[in-house]
């Protein structure tokens, strides 16, 4: 345990980031499986308005520093890519 007031402090901030980043990665994660669930059952219209807010999801928990801006932008590449084959299968 902690004995210097600063190493307190730093473990209650590191506790706190931690919760709100597992909320956050939680909510991502559950966006972008209704998004797989929308593509899988061959709802288009239901998979792109889930496309969108898994893609907003994303793109704010990389502005929260929970994802690299990077990393981030690779999940939204992919998910779009899946979303693209998607849409000319089924035409």
């Amino acid at each position: 345990m902690a004995n210097i007031k600063s190493a307190k402090k730093r473990i209650h901030v590191i506790a706190v980031k931690t919760t709100r980043n597992r909320r956050i990665k939680s909510i991502v994660k559950t966006a972008i499986r209704r998004f797989e669930e929308a593509l899988v059952a061959g709802n288009m219209e239901e998979a792109k308005d889930k496309f969108r807010f898994a893609e907003k999801k994303i793109t704010q928990a990389a502005a929260k520093g929970t994802f690299h801006k990077n990393a981030a932008s690779r999940k939204v590449a992919r998910l779009a890519k899946r979303l693209n084959d998607a849409v000319k299968q089924a035409m």
